[in-house]
């Protein structure tokens, strides 16, 4: 179960929209029966407190709040908590995750005034309190969160009939994504560095309308960054990831290219799926339960021409960077990556590379290599694109009926669904 309720406990923000507060340093008090997080902030804030269950965790929404901690700040625990991250879920919504022990109460939630030359201070005081206690503060399962919806793209200007390519570079804001703590380099910078870049190269061409699921460093939910692709009605969804492995798992490494699948091709790809699918819970909600509104609407044709356009283009991507990249020694795979599952948007996850070894880290973070990277990238597009054979002069419409079936298919969704 994943719940949580509405913050117990806010404030309104400032009238004013004064420069986002600084938070600069944060640290953690107490045992197994009562925690104390305290946050140095570089002026007062509103703040929001809620739980959620399965597993514990406490979030803590602070509006209009940018993060300068220590590099470890909340890898180590203390008390009931046992860690906690920190970022923007939102433009300007800042938040903290605390992952906690057992079940607890927010017994207290405030933020203090600076004093006698010390900084104002957000305060959160944890209890231990039973299961059956911690349940009753717990409503319903967050389904969505209007208010933190990414910014749309803008729609396309009238008789711009380019065909539109969505760019997600993972992660982001609160959920870095994996990373390598050596180095400081964290997934979520990579990929949007070089989802940007390939924004750009896409733009330059003029052949193409590009359409970032985000383009800053905040959080976007899985199932928001496929409605984003969707309602673009883009031709290609293209999500950008870096992974990293334990160091059990020897000097693994190259470029890997994902397709959705029910069942995973090997249990790599599926340990891969199984991570990248919790995303939403790493930042402090879980909507793997929410009502798909693609649930039940698309016919199977539609779907399958989907699958089989996604694997055309991740052939066709592999063939084009592997000139630049390494490719890892299975280079197409497949999973239930939830980011890949608009039923009529050809997708692919390309994880650029392995973070965890050192050979990939230093090609990844090259501007040799990205700018080398993002070109092959472009190259494949154009060569997808071109094996479609627009008679017209118009974009290429997908063949099989695929046009026809997604047009009845999003035309469907009020009279058919259950």
């Amino acid at each position: 179960m994943v719940a949580s309720v509405p913050p117990a406990i806010a404030e309104d923000a400032p009238a004013e929209a004064p420069a986002p507060a600084v938070a600069t340093d944060a640290r953690l008090a107490g045992d197994g029966e009562r925690t104390r997080l305290v946050v140095d902030l570089s002026r007062t804030v509103g703040l929001g407190a809620f739980t959620l269950a399965d597993p514990y965790r406490v979030v803590i929404d602070v509006p209009d709040v940018v993060f300068s901690l220590p590099a470890a700040s909340g890898q180590e625990g203390r008390g009931l908590v046992t860690a906690y991250r920190f970022g923007l879920f939102a433009p300007r919504k800042g938040r903290i995750v605390m992952d906690v022990a057992d079940p607890v109460k927010i017994d207290k939630a405030f933020v203090l005034d600076p004093m006698d030359g010390q900084p104002a201070r957000l305060v959160v005081d944890l209890v231990k309190v039973d299961r059956a206690t911690f349940l009753k503060t717990v409503a319903a399962p967050v389904r969505s969160l209007p208010e933190n919806a990414a910014e749309r793209p803008a729609p396309a200007a009238p008789g711009d009939v380019r065909p539109v390519i969505a760019i997600d570079p993972g992660h982001g804001g609160i959920d870095p994504g994996a990373g390598n703590a050596a180095f400081g380099i964290v997934e979520k910078d990579l990929t949007l560095k070089i989802g940007l870049m390939l924004r750009d190269r896409l733009e330059k061409t003029g052949r193409y309308r590009p359409v970032m699921t985000r383009d800053d460093d905040t959080y976007v939910a899985l199932g928001e960054r496929v409605e984003i692709a969707r309602e673009a009605k883009a031709r290609l969804f293209i999500s950008l990831h870096a992974d990293s492995l334990s160091a059990r798992d020897g000097d693994v490494r190259g470029a890997t290219i994902y397709t959705l699948s029910d069942r995973a091709s090997d249990s790599e790809a599926q340990r891969l799926a199984d991570s990248e699918n919790k995303s939403d819970m790493i930042a402090g909600l879980d909507l793997s339960e929410e009502p798909a509104d693609v649930a039940g609407i698309l016919f199977d044709l539609a779907q399958r021409e989907t699958r089989n356009f996604s694997a055309a283009f991740a052939r066709t991507l592999a063939n084009h960077v592997e000139s630049t990249a390494r490719m890892h020694k299975s280079p197409l795979k497949s999973a239930g990556f939830r980011v890949l599952k608009a039923p009529d948007v050809p997708s692919v996850l390309f994880e650029l590379g392995y973070l965890s070894s050192r050979k990939d880290l230093e090609l990844m973070t090259s501007e040799d290599w990205q700018s080398k990277v993002t070109d092959a990238m472009t190259t494949a597009i154009e060569a997808y694109f071109t094996a479609q054979k627009p008679t017209d002069g118009k974009s290429a419409a997908l063949p099989g009926g695929l046009d026809e079936a997604v047009a009845g298919a999003r035309a469907a969704p009020a009279a058919i669904r259950p």
